[in-house]
């Protein structure tokens, strides 16, 4: 299908009215909202409600039977991409999919604004071909964009500042003076580009690594690493100039370990990113952890908690005092799920005070207080000066020795709620964690309302395929030998960006300190004594919570295997 060149840009709007999804004042309050937000007319009535996204594509498409097509599950070959520049692709918003099979003077190009009549002249006038536009959402445009032209751009920016050095001969120390007056130059652009890279590939980490003859970008997606680009080595000292200006570093301190703080918007999210610069043999590896100012408080069912589960979170996060412990390693969303914990309990008529060390999200109507061990704002001394300022909640980031503890242990005792994190294994080894830093097993008893140990398993992409159980696998999941059961296995494709899952979700294993738990704990018990109370009581293991997730198709069983192993659960 093409829209007729003679008409005049066709108006969503009075689409959306003749169709009968909005009123007219609908339209005019959508107008307003976008002129003062600068958004596009859509993005506007979906920020606000009046439609969903789907409802806007469903309409645009049959009003102008136009075909909708989801951009981030198709292959885009070199050979399209190349058909039209990305200058006009960035400026048109369209982004060539495939020539007709049937017509092969027809390009396919999606578009966020099909109705854009003068972009499809310009473009069929810049191909010499009829373009047929297809409809898809304006994220899925800036994603394919991301994805399949920044690389490309990188590299002609990384290219033009080594020519750049080259000729003008600049000395180190003139270099970073340039790099930092001059916010157009080619290394600024670049920087920008690999972290923009990086939020729109969902990367939690970008690593910028020095090698004997290169540089190696790896971003971090679903936990796995994976290389995204290599570049020469002269630009591995610029790259790092510049990052700590942004991050707030010394640029001249290249012997010692540097943390920083970068704050950046990409398409029109704010993220907060970690930076951490090491010197290594081959000049200063860079860490950027990214985070979105507001992925970090996600509601609670976002959280993946079955209903079992849920009622104990929410039974646990009832007690009017105690402490709720969250464990796990780094990186199994502890900081999401404490986040989460505080966005339930923050009312009005509650005061909730934080120590972190980072503060990693601000959250409005709670008191936030970052760590600073230069000024002997320790985690232990906040703690102290927190208790005075009458507190209802504490949430502590993290118990890292035995004085933090007995101060959390003594508030807890004393009427507060704490919310903190340790790291242990499972949620019954919490407890023995704790009397191991000095705290009295009667008093860790009486002071613990709940543990909640976590890990991260990656969801299957749409792509996965389904078989059989093998025997050893059964075992695992808890079916019996003879009776046949279908699991899911990972497979790839673009949308998964061939690796065959998308995302991840959290495994659970909450248990809620009973009367008769404490009893157990008081006497000083063992970690598998307090598990096998725990278990009595019908707490779910992570093993158990990996094999719904598994019967369910959420994951793989590779996946569970790897909760299995690090839990010390046997095969």
């Amino acid at each position: 299908m093409r829209i007729s060149a003679g008409r005049k840009k066709i108006r969503l709007g009075d689409l959306l009215v003749a169709a009968g999804a909005i009123t007219e004042e609908e339209l005019q309050e959508a107008i307003a909202f976008q002129k003062e937000k600068g958004l596009k007319l859509g993005q506007a009535m979906v920020e606000m409600g009046l439609v969903s996204q789907e409802l806007l594509n469903l309409t645009i498409s049959q009003q102008l039977g136009i075909d909708y097509i989801e951009l981030r599950s198709c292959k885009l070959t070199d050979d399209v991409l190349r058909m039209i520049p990305e200058k006009e692709v960035m400026r048109y918003r369209a982004v060539p999919v495939e020539v007709d099979e049937y017509n092969p003077n027809v390009l396919k190009v999606a578009m966020s604004d099909p109705m854009d009549i003068i972009a499809i002249d310009d473009l069929a006038i810049l191909t010499n071909m009829q373009i047929e536009p297809m409809l898809t959402s304006d994220e899925e445009i800036t994603e394919a964009i991301g994805k399949y032209y920044g690389n490309q751009q990188a590299m002609e920016v990384a290219e033009q500042y080594r020519r750049e050095r080259e000729q003008e001969g600049l000395s180190q120390a003139e270099e970073d003076q340039v790099n930092e007056e001059i916010d157009n130059s080619p290394i600024v652009l670049l920087v920008k580009q690999i972290l923009e890279g990086g939020v729109r590939q969902r990367a939690s980490d970008i690593h910028i690594e020095p090698l004997e003859t290169s540089v190696r970008v790896r971003y971090r997606i679903d936990g796995a690493l994976k290389k995204v680009m290599t570049y020469d080595y002269s630009l591995m000292s610029a790259i790092v100039a510049r990052i700590k200006i942004i991050g707030g570093m010394d640029i001249s301190e290249k012997r010692k370990p540097q943390d920083g703080r970068i704050s950046i918007f990409v398409d029109r999210k704010e993220f907060d990113i970690r930076v951490s610069c090491l010197p290594t043999v081959y000049g200063e590896k860079v860490v950027m952890r990214l985070t979105s100012k507001d992925g970090l408080t996600k509601p609670k069912s976002g959280l993946g908690l079955g209903p079992q589960e849920m009622k104990a979170f929410d039974g646990i996060l009832s007690n009017p005092h105690g402490i709720i412990l969250v464990t796990g390693p780094t990186g199994s969303g502890k900081s999401t799920t404490l986040y989460t914990s505080l966005s339930e309990l923050n009312t009005e008529d509650v005061n909730i005070i934080t120590v972190e060390d980072p503060v990693e999200a601000n959250i409005d109507g709670i008191n936030q207080v970052q760590v600073n061990v230069k000024a002997d704002m320790t985690f232990a001394a906040a703690l102290r000066s927190i208790l005075r300022q009458d507190p209802d909640i504490i949430m502590i980031g993290e118990i890292r020795d035995g004085e933090t503890a007995k101060i959390a242990v003594q508030a807890a005792i004393t009427g507060h709620l704490v919310v903190s994190t340790l790291h242990t294994n499972s949620a019954a080894s919490t407890v023995t964690r704790l009397i191991d830093m000095g705290i009295e097993p009667y008093v860790a008893g009486d002071a613990l309302v709940g543990v909640i140990a976590q890990r991260l398993v990656r969801r299957l992409c749409k792509c996965k395929q389904g078989r059989y159980a093998e025997d050893n696998e059964k075992k695992l999941l808890g079916i019996p030998e003879d009776e046949e059961f279908g699991i899911y296995e990972p497979v790839g494709c673009p949308l998964c960006n061939e690796t065959g899952f998308v995302g991840r979700i959290g495994v659970y294993e909450i248990m809620p300190v009973s009367r008769e738990l404490q009893v157990v704990i008081a006497s000083g018990a063992t970690a598998d004594k307090i598990e096998k109370q725990a278990l009595s009581e019908g707490m779910l293991t992570l093993k158990l919570a990996a094999s719904r997730l598994v019967k369910d198709g959420i994951t793989s069983i590779s996946e569970m295997k790897k909760i299995v192993y690090e839990a010390g659960d046997e095969y």
